[in-house]
């Protein structure tokens, strides 16, 4: 699904207006009947009637004065509070509230936190509907003064709340929360997804989010590129590598994976079998001899080869391991490695010398924290870069809170700063490539919160570039799959609990799902 900035559609909107000739109030009157629709259809019952609004003096409040009176059609009691003077409402906004003030619907101003106060203990506490149309996707502070003073209200309630646009005290272009939020049950977007409304911390505070059509111009909406995008099974389906009927183990790729060391053979073992599931041809596991000890017969599908374990992994191993990826479609290096002083080395020189797509994850990434300007010798596209937000902050040098405050900027300045592709970790992962492309995440839930995801995920992102697909791509599809595969064990085992193995089975349950779709 396409998304777009609030920039993007302010744009959208005077567009719409200048060139196309649709005037403003037309739009609103769109927005609000389509957004009325919506919550007629998700609340309206014998037990739920009854809608408090909450406008403020800009658009987004304007977009409320239109909800109420289709509301009213729709039968529901409706009362609006305004939270400015009838003076301070402009443009369109002020042409609706003339037309609601004479339709016989509740308005009380409340301008100021004295006349709010008095007002919000009159106000049923029970059997209500909130619509918040406070500041839409217009925010870029924290709220303050009596609209925090009605947000703080509003949340203390019992009541289901549908938002206009954004909730209240959300950045519509990030998904950051600007201080104290809505907390809504619904959010309901005009035209087009904003990409704050799928990102993180946001997506957790919006609810179920609906896009309400508006009478956008079919051209205008096309025109929206697709350099922001909201990955959802079907554009999964779309990026899912297809086997023609005469596909054989060497058309499919081979991936090459450098993991593990004494203690650490989990891992090794887990990517390379993931890497298996993901669908790679072929997979060669390259670990130390102790490990290949213990996990081979473990993997069969997956052929090894042992390096000495006197040394560990240490560079003189580079000479060997160009003989392997050679012959090889893709390299995932990291999963248990070790991070001694000779092994920080060997994969940096790695990072220098490898001729392949380069996968990059846990102690591989924390060997080129050091200088990440080396990932920037490499052929851009070419290398992807796995961190969860602690990595991430190494790599750039920053505290993990930050990262995590600005967690699309971050991706996007770092992928384009050293050409590679980010895969940002964590609820809502953001991929992002050198471009400014970003991708934001659908699948996954709070029970992949456990050792050995992100093996998993290391080797489902090779396997697809073993199979042909640029890293991008690559990235995009193994991250949403990975998620999925991870709903599907929540649906098996429960919200917590399950492991990073069980996740490995269900990779070609998710690719069979996806294949289905029409």
């Amino acid at each position: 699904m396409k998304l777009v900035t609030a920039e993007q559609m302010r744009a959208m909107d005077a567009c719409a207006v200048e060139t196309y000739a649709i005037p403003s109030i037309v739009l609103m009157e769109n927005a609000g009947r389509s957004a009325a629709e919506i919550i007629h259809r998700r609340y309206f019952s014998k037990a739920l009637q009854r809608a408090l609004i909450f406008s403020g003096k800009g658009n987004n409040g304007g977009d409320g004065f239109v909800i109420a009176r289709h509301l009213q059609i729709r039968g529901w009691e409706v009362q609006v509070i305004v939270l400015a003077e009838a003076e301070k409402i402009q443009g369109i906004a002020a042409d609706n509230l003339k037309v609601l003030q004479k339709s016989g619907i509740a308005v009380a101003f409340a301008p100021d936190a004295e006349q709010l106060n008095s007002l919000l203990p009159t106000l049923p506490l029970t059997d209500n509907l909130i619509v918040d149309a406070m500041f839409g996707n217009g925010l870029t502070s924290a709220i303050r003064g009596h609209y925090l003073d009605a947000l703080r209200w509003i949340n203390a309630s019992a009541a289901p709340v549908a938002a206009v646009d954004m909730p209240s005290g959300v950045e519509a272009s990030s998904g950051a929360i600007l201080g104290e939020v809505i907390e809504a049950d619904c959010s309901i977007s005009f035209a087009c997804a904003k990409v704050g409304q799928v990102s993180a911390p946001a997506c957790s505070v919006g609810g179920k989010l609906w896009v309400a059509d508006i009478g956008m111009p079919r051209v205008l909406s096309d025109s929206v590129d697709d350099t922001l995008l909201f990955v959802d099974d079907a554009e999964a389906r779309r990026l899912l590598p297809r086997r023609r009927g005469d596909a054989h183990k060497g058309t499919c790729g081979h991936g090459l994976i450098i993991a593990g060391t004494p203690g650490k053979g989990g891992a090794a073992q887990m990517a390379a079998h993931a890497c298996v599931r993901g669908g790679s041809g072929l997979v060669t596991l390259v670990v130390p001899a102790r490990v290949q000890q213990s996990i081979a017969g473990h993997i069969p599908e997956v052929m090894t080869h042992a390096i000495a374990d006197a040394d560990g992994w240490n560079p003189t191993l580079l000479p060997e391991l160009k003989r392997l990826w050679q012959e090889r479609s893709v390299v995932a290096a990291g999963p248990g490695l070790g991070q001694n002083p000779a092994c920080i080395e060997m994969v940096r020189n790695l990072v220098e010398q490898c001729s392949v797509p380069l996968v990059l994850d846990a102690d591989a990434l924390n060997a080129v924290a050091h200088d990440p300007e080396i990932l920037a010798q490499r052929p851009a596209g070419m290398t992807v870069v796995t961190p969860h937000p602690g990595e991430m902050a190494r790599l750039c040098g920053i505290d993990t809170a930050q990262v995590q405050a600005e967690r699309i900027r971050t991706a996007q300045d770092f992928a384009a700063r050293y050409g590679v592709v980010v895969v940002l970790k964590g609820e809502r992962s953001v991929i992002a490539d050198p471009c400014g492309n970003v991708r934001i995440n659908s699948s996954g839930n709070s029970g992949m919160a456990t050792g050995g995801m992100g093996d998993i995920l290391t080797g489902v992102v090779a396997a697809y570039i073993a199979q042909g697909l640029a890293s991008l791509e690559a990235a995009t599809l193994g991250v949403y799959v990975h998620g999925r595969a991870a709903d599907l064990c929540a649906q098996q085992f429960g919200p917590a609990g399950y492991t990073a193995t069980d996740v490995t089975e269900n990779l070609a349950r998710v690719r069979q799902e996806l294949e289905s779709l029409s």
